[in-house]
């Protein structure tokens, strides 16, 4: 019994666990409050702020604004799935059907241009306000403790929303984004040792395809 409770308490006492659990067991009620004021969805609009962080050059609100970029690619991706299908086939017009779809969104489709247009420049957005946010975040020391695992997950974040934009890239597969997809995977593939595995994961095959 004390080798179990001796086993928990490093455990407990790690860097690692108070990285990821900051509050503890919310058995006392400093600790409820911890664990109110931790809260993901307070976040945004904490309960209590110092006077310094509610300066606009403290954060230039970058962590809000990619929210807002996700939540817009979110809402207009759904919308533009109705008209989009990501298929290779031949259309009669001799085009490739992903790409039919994007001239008919923008020709045949009611504010089709619009929504297209927000869904792209949104992904651009979203990527250059993560990386500004990530920037922010180490410049300003966010990362040291006990926000290690905060740091860990914007990482993995920040890499999601590079792959993303890097696949959605080849959504309305034109020239442009066909060969810039190429060279990409083709890059991807010079990495020591794993570079072929690399590129067979990315484009899922050994040739840009469906």
């Amino acid at each position: 019994m004390r080798r179990e409770s001796t086993l928990v308490d490093r455990i407990t006492r790690s860097q690692i666990y108070r990285s990821i659990v900051r509050s503890g067991y919310p058995d006392t009620p400093r600790n409820q409050a911890l664990v109110v004021l931790g809260n993901v969805y307070l976040h945004l609009h904490p309960v209590r702020l110092r006077r310094h962080a509610l300066a606009i050059p403290y954060t230039f609100c970058l962590g809000g604004l990619s929210f807002f970029m996700f939540l817009l690619l979110t809402v207009t991706g759904v919308m533009l799935m109705f008209y989009y299908i990501p298929s290779t086939a031949i259309t009669p017009e001799g085009n490739v059907q992903a790409y039919q779809n994007m001239i008919d969104l923008q020709s045949s489709v009611t504010l089709g241009m619009l929504l297209r247009n927000m869904h792209r420049y949104a992904a651009h957005a979203m990527v250059i306000v993560v990386f500004l946010h990530m920037c922010r975040v180490f410049y300003t020391g966010s990362y040291k403790p006990p926000r290690e695992f905060n740091w860990v997950i914007g990482v993995i974040l920040l890499f999601l929303t590079f792959l993303l934009s890097f696949t959605g890239y080849l959504l309305p597969w034109d020239q442009l984004a066909f060969w810039a997809i190429t060279v990409g995977t083709q890059l991807a593939s010079y990495a020591p040792v794993i570079g072929t595995q690399i590129r067979f994961l990315l484009i899922g095959g050994y040739e840009v395809g469906q």
